[in-house]
């Protein structure tokens, strides 16, 4: 969740935003649309624009993250229209720039560095990301690393001062830099494998459950087709219940699971090359 949840001022909303986020861990998807919905209608009930755009903002990056472009962005737009707060900003710009609106996102960046020039969340955590992802959206995976370089100092701690849907994010878009970049396949191994090793920071925000995918595709790439496959089950165990038509689980079901079994054992480079396919 982004920012923190005043738990002081009611708790329902903050249960049903619980809820989206563990639905939505486990590929349950319209059952997390439906949890948000009530959450953000609670937080409007009781006048918390700000926890009911925190809301919307978890929704845009979880509709971003699975593939549903124009649901990220119809959701980040709602959720500027309830607040413009630094972390909402934040949030809704990186699911604008995960969902191909590069332009708003942009102009969102250079809005808090502008009206948070000393704030070190802001400089060190919120705008690297942003930065690194709209690299990325332009197919330059270099200058995504570069510019996270920054937030490595802080990448491991929690952006905000309570439950947050924010930790992690500079490691997972490195991660998918190194991807990218197709001959630092090793690297990308290990930002997922972080993403992880720290369960307790990542909670079951949807990066957790990605990262096994992403760490299947970087073991693949780098020639590591036991742990590739290994770590493959892990992500179909954890989504056996998941939306079958989650864009991103109907990529890597159509394209690795037939060969589930064969590919590893008998074609590791087709398998290595049909990973790297998926975006």
């Amino acid at each position: 969740m982004v920012g923190n949840p005043y738990l002081g001022s009611g708790v329902e909303d903050v249960l049903l935003a619980r809820e989206a986020d563990t639905a939505a861990y486990s590929g349950r998807l319209g059952e997390a649309r439906d949890f948000s919905r009530r959450a953000v209608a609670s937080a409007e009930r009781a006048a918390e624009k700000e926890k009911a755009a925190s809301y919307e903002v978890d929704a845009a990056l979880r509709e971003a993250l699975f593939g549903n472009a124009a649901a990220g962005r119809q959701r980040a737009a709602a959720a500027l229209g309830l607040s413009i707060g630094r972390d909402v900003r934040y949030g809704a710009a990186l699911a604008l720039a995960m969902a191909g609106d590069a332009a708003r996102a942009q102009a969102l960046a250079e809005d808090l560095a502008k009206r948070f020039p000393e704030d070190t969340l802001v400089q060190f955590n919120y705008l690297p990301t942003l930065h690194a992802q709209l690299a990325l959206s332009r197919n330059n995976a270099s200058k995504a690393i570069e510019a996270l370089q920054a937030a490595a100092p802080y990448e491991l701690g929690d952006p905000t001062e309570a439950f947050t849907f924010l930790s992690l994010y500079p490691v997972y878009v490195r991660a998918e830099a190194y991807l990218a970049g197709h001959h630092e396949t090793g690297a990308a191994a290990a930002e997922f494998q972080k993403i992880l090793d720290h369960g307790g920071v990542v909670f079951n925000e949807p990066i957790g459950a990605l990262a096994h995918l992403g760490l299947a595709r970087a073991s693949a790439l780098a020639g590591d087709n036991v742990k590739s496959r290994m770590v493959y089950q892990d992500f179909l165990t954890l989504w056996k219940d998941a939306d079958p038509d989650i864009p991103i689980l109907k990529k890597s079901s159509s394209k690795i699971g037939k060969e589930l079994g064969l590919c590893w054992r008998f074609r590791p480079r087709t398998c290595a090359l049909t990973l790297l396919s998926w975006k």
